[in-house]
């Protein structure tokens, strides 16, 4: 009192006037030399003097700096080890008070929960009444039910306050949860709402129990004070005190709620992205996918150990051969890397365990498709307690929930032990929204692990149809000992005969072909041996798109190569020679129309240009077979380029395509605006010549024209015979019931596609006249024939 008495000595005072004390305070003023002692008791016998000073004179900084000074020297503080408390905030002068809130807004950060915030809160109403200590009731996640409890003197190993599941029967704290109402209640004391068992605890004598309600009026927790036997009992002033921290408090905890629901779901949505670019980017296994996922599942939800079962539908059982992860800190460091995730798989892999849906915890959870959250597992009768008495492991709390995609349970994952407390209602919502990924990545995971299987059987069905679709060495010896030809008369003629020339024998005329146009500098001889032999290989047997037409496809853009005058780029050559050359490898005898209307699992590879996508695929599979590369030598920017003039070449070989590609072309040459110069217009040239090569039989002799017509007609009518097996009616051309249109339907082709593909190649190249004198001549000869076909039948109906 030493600052106190001489602060009342202070000519402030005696210089007050009390509204109601007037003539004290005169009288007070009028003796100045009182002492100390004298003021003292004074005072205590005319405190509405003090009072009105107090607060119309001092000020709220001093004001402040007192109440710390009596709660301190009131009663020490229990927990003054605890480097911020919101009784502290509430008391601290204006100099410290912005500092005191940056701590405590750091601490509550650090640990953002209810149970944290709730605690500070709780310590300040303590401290504020005087009282010995407290416990702080929790309710369950929108139940209400009061179902944990924070004690005052219980923390863990890290110092904070420990959540232990209610064991005792709190009655005061459940009435006041379910009434709202305020209780002081004292050992003895007589009250009908607690058949005097209020008080369990020896040591409480006296409790003052309130709500802690959220503005909505919803229920946040119970806060029970009790002081003991040495203190007093508690009084309404103690009950107002803790309401006026309990209005702050709700309001306080409100918008901390607010805050820490945000902060959670942002944690949420970090940590399930991290979860999906983990799990998506990388599934090398269904048990590497399996580790992960329970690896996330622990440290989304704080667990001890895991377990994920998948359901096998065909038996009705859960089985896995990874089914109990601890938490270990590297693991996710380890599946990171190939090396470290196959031998973290290796460890972690047992014997597969097997057992019916409804066993168990995990059985019922898959058999009904409900989340199981249980608080004590050895009482619940459904949890099966051999593996623990086999292992020697004590399961306390488990967290089990069901796995879905499309509406079907596809497993469960099944979490023991929350490491802190029990498996909350967050830790559901949160894990629910998790369990979705986890559906959906162990879904994706069986289609790649299907794909990787038919990708493997794929791999062997193409080593063994290369093996047999590759040319021999036996062939190769064959073709070395024929040699090649020094000259071959005619070969760049338009009119030249491929049916003249034995099967074998058009290998070595190819490889002349070859050799006359790009030499063998940048190309091994023995690679286009190979390549030559097994693309005869892949020509299918059918009657007229086989080896024959793609031989004689390749010598007629020789002969259109060798006699052109104009300036085809050296690559442009290459790629249009082995383009025909390969432009029908592995043909069916079908068109495009019916292996779409056939469902062929080619049409569905390729929508459009079905099988002209497959002819260039058939290449590049050829081309990348061991010792069949005749573009190897070549830089990898020339490589690239080839490859992609080559697939323009084939492609354009659809007649779908040539169409467009004739009017674009036609419109420049007749507006003379055609240039060899621009790369767009060559590539334009380039189409109409594979088109006038891929028919060039309409512009051979007669005789070489009607011989591969026959070819044409029966491969039509194996066609429309498949249709009609399928229930299709076959169009005319394709019936071989109505062979009487085969000169209609030539003449048709002829004046709609072989005429205008002529004439323009003429105008850009006028050296292929003679193919285009030849479509004309066989033309006359297809009318002719047509002219009788129809005289005949005027005859016959007569």
């Amino acid at each position: 009192m030493d600052r106190a008495a001489g602060f009342w000595r202070n000519r402030r005072f005696f210089k007050f006037r009390s509204n109601s004390n007037g003539n004290t305070a005169q009288r007070i003023s009028d003796h100045k030399d009182m002492n100390e002692q004298e003021i003292q008791v004074y005072l205590r016998n005319h405190p509405e003097i003090l009072e009105h000073f107090v607060m119309d004179e001092v000020e709220l900084e001093q004001l402040e700096r007192w109440m710390i000074r009596r709660t301190q020297k009131a009663k020490k503080m229990n927990y003054a080890n605890r480097k911020t408390s919101l009784s502290r905030w509430r008391f601290c002068v204006h100099a410290d008070k912005r500092q005191m809130l940056e701590q405590l807004t750091q601490q509550l950060q650090n640990k953002p929960t209810k149970a944290h915030v709730l605690f500070e809160l709780a310590s300040c109403i303590s401290n504020a009444v005087n009282a010995d200590g407290f416990r702080l009731y929790l309710v369950e996640d929108a139940s209400e039910t009061l179902t944990f409890v924070l004690d005052s003197e219980t923390f863990d190993e890290n110092g904070d306050p420990k959540i232990q599941k209610i064991r005792d029967n709190p009655v005061i704290a459940r009435y006041v949860a379910s009434t709202r109402d305020q209780v002081r209640y004292s050992r003895g004391d007589i009250d009908p709402r607690f058949s005097n068992a209020g008080i369990c605890d020896r040591e409480t004598q006296h409790v003052l129990c309130q709500a802690i309600v959220y503005p909505e009026g919803s229920l946040v927790a119970v806060i029970e004070l009790w002081r003991g036997e040495s203190s007093s009992r508690f009084h309404e002033e103690d009950e107002e005190i803790g309401n006026s921290y309990l209005v702050w408090g709700g309001i306080a905890l409100h918008y901390m709620s607010i805050y820490i629901n945000l902060n959670k779901q942002k944690k949420l949505n970090d940590f399930l992205l991290a979860v999906v670019k983990s799990i998506f980017q990388d599934m090398v296994s269904m048990d590497m996918l399996v580790i992960k996922i329970m690896n996330y599942a622990q440290r989304l939800v704080n667990a001890d150990r895991a377990s994920l079962f998948l359901i096998d539908s065909k038996t009705q059982e859960l089985y896995a051969t990874i089914f109990d992860i601890g938490f270990e800190d590297d693991i996710q460091e380890k599946m990171n890397s190939p090396r470290g995730a196959k031998e973290a798989t290796e460890k972690m892999k047992s014997e597969e365990i097997r057992f019916p849906m409804g066993t168990g915890i995990a059985g019922q959870c898959a058999l009904r498709g409900e989340v199981f959250n249980i608080v004590d597992a050895y009482s619940d009768e459904r949890f099966n307690r051999n593996i623990d008495q086999l292992t020697g492991y004590k399961t306390d709390t488990i967290l089990c929930m069901p796995i879905f995609i499309r509406g079907s349970i596809i497993g469960v994952v099944e979490m023991v032990n929350k490491r802190t407390g029990y498996f909350s209602k967050e830790d559901e919502e949160a894990f629910e929204t998790f369990a979705v990924y986890c559906g959906l990545a162990l879904h994706h995971a069986k289609l790649y692990d299907k794909i990787r299987r038919s990708e493997k059987k794929y791999r062997v069905a193409l080593e063994v149809l290369s093996y047999h679709n590759t040319c021999s060495e036996e062939e190769i010896e064959r073709c070395e000992k024929m040699g090649i030809p020094a000259n071959i008369p005619n070969l760049n003629d338009f009119y030249f005969n491929p049916f003249e020339i034995d099967e074998f024998v058009k290998v070595n005329y190819v490889i002349y072909m070859f050799k006359d146009l790009f030499g063998f500098n940048r190309f091994d001889k023995k690679d286009l041996m190979r390549f030559t032999l097994t693309v005869k290989r892949n020509y299918r047997r059918v009657p007229y798109h086989n080896w024959t037409h793609g031989f004689a496809v390749a010598n007629s853009m020789y002969s259109i190569l060798k006699n052109s005058k104009m300036s085809f780029r050296p690559n442009e050559c290459l790629a249009l020679f082995i383009g025909s050359l390969c432009h029908d490898l592995d043909h069916r005898g079908k068109s495009n129309k019916f292996m779409l209307e056939s469902e062929s699992p080619i049409a569905a590879i390729y929508s459009t240009s079905t099988m002209e996508h497959h002819h260039f695929n058939q290449t590049v599979t050829i081309l990348q077979q061991d010792g069949h590369n005749i573009l190897a030598k070549l830089s990898s920017t020339e490589y690239k380029q080839i490859l992609s003039l080559i697939k323009h070449c084939i492609l354009a070989t659809d007649l779908a395509l040539f169409f467009p590609n004739k009017d674009k072309l036609m419109a420049l040459v007749d507006q003379e605006k055609f240039s060899w110069s621009i790369l767009e217009h060559r590539m334009m040239v380039n189409c109409i010549a594979m088109t006038a090569a891929d028919l060039s039989a309409s512009a051979k002799p007669w005789e070489i024209q009607s011989e591969t017509v026959k070819g044409i007609f029966e491969e039509f009518y194996e066609q429309g015979d498949a249709e009609r097996r399928a229930g299709r009616v076959p169009m005319a051309m394709m019936d071989r019931n109505q062979k009487d249109h085969q000169a209609s339907s030539q003449l048709g082709f002829l004046n709609g596609i072989c005429i205008p593909c002529y004439s323009l190649l003429y105008r850009l190249i006028p050296e292929t006249r003679p193919m285009l004198k030849q479509c004309q001549d066989n033309l006359t000869r297809w009318q002719a024939i047509d002219d009788l076909k129809k005289k005949e039948a005027i005859e016959l109906k007569k």
